[in-house]
């Protein structure tokens, strides 16, 4: 039987992050208008054993080799037949229980809305008062992964996430081509998500250099995919010395040579640029510029 909702989970060798998560949604899941499709990439931390015997009820696709986060993503959406997706982190708690009664109603009321955002707490330990916000539904510009709603009609409507990306910008790729067919992204501060990280820790990880890398690149493949043409060497420029400034004239070895990586992927990907371009006019870059930005980090008024 088809199900309205879907809750999409791609994952990867984080089998105890995963069952926190899976048994956060306990709840929405016994609704019967709702399925939990996760998605693992080649794990070989037995999380397929783990996803089986203790969820059953949970749709659950496998590669046996790694193809990629973007990958495991795209299948999802594109072979979906719910009409909304909740896209969620294998390390994140849903806590909005009503989050697609909400959903659905904002998408109802607003033909032209293409995805909704959440409101995104980062930390491994929740504050006291994160129920309560003072901020408001808003269009936005952006979103991130790790926990959005998208309206699958609107989803057909623009190119699948770039698998070339890997990993970071893709969200972004999307968000400029929700702009460019005339749709929008709202922020939604009802809908509440933890996402259980130490983002400190993460900046001193051992992925560290790979994540800067990844990050720096996928701005400046925006910049080759989507700016206008003019407005691209002026913007290279600032974001190339920010980072000299910043990282390399402080000492910062890995991140420079994040920097040089970066540059090169720019160069290897230029037959993507090419094919894969959907450029905003002069006028559409300074409407979608001065929308406001995606809001990715939220904490309480009173912190």
């Amino acid at each position: 039987m088809n199900k309205k909702f879907a809750i999409h989970i791609s994952t990867k060798n984080r089998v105890e992050d995963l069952v926190i998560t899976l048994n956060s949604l306990t709840e929405i899941l016994s609704n019967d208008a709702v399925e939990c499709v996760v998605y693992d990439d080649g794990s070989t931390d037995g999380t397929d054993k783990m996803v089986l015997e203790q969820f059953p009820k949970v749709k659950f696709l496998r590669n046996k080799t790694s193809k990629g986060y973007i990958y495991c993503r795209n299948y999802m959406l594109n072979e979906t037949t719910s009409k909304y997706v909740l896209s969620l982190d294998d390390d994140a708690t849903l806590l909005s229980n009503d989050v697609f009664e909400i959903a659905e109603k904002h998408f109802i009321s607003n033909p032209k809305c293409a995805l909704i955002a959440a409101r995104i707490f980062w930390g491994k330990t929740l504050p006291e008062n994160y129920t309560a916000t003072k901020e408001q539904i808003s269009r936005v510009n952006g979103f991130v992964g790790c926990g959005h709603i998208w309206n699958l009609e609107s989803w057909n409507k623009i190119p699948s996430y770039p698998e070339w990306f890997e990993f970071y910008g893709e969200e972004n790729f999307a968000s400029f081509q929700v702009f460019k067919a005339g749709l929008e992204i709202t922020y939604h501060p009802e809908i509440f998500i933890q996402h259980r990280v130490d983002v400190k820790a993460r900046k001193k990880g051992k992925e560290y250099q790979s994540r800067a890398r990844k990050s720096l690149r996928s701005g400046w493949y925006l910049y080759f995919l989507f700016y206008p043409l003019k407005v691209i060497p002026k913007s290279m420029a600032y974001t190339l010395f920010t980072q000299i400034k910043n990282k390399t004239f402080k000492g910062d070895f890995k991140a420079t040579l994040a920097i040089v990586q970066a540059l090169f992927d720019v160069v290897k990907n230029i037959p993507n640029f090419i094919k894969n371009s959907n450029r905003l006019t002069i006028q559409e870059f300074k409407e979608f510029t001065n929308l406001p930005e995606a809001k990715i980090y939220w904490k309480p008024e009173n912190e």
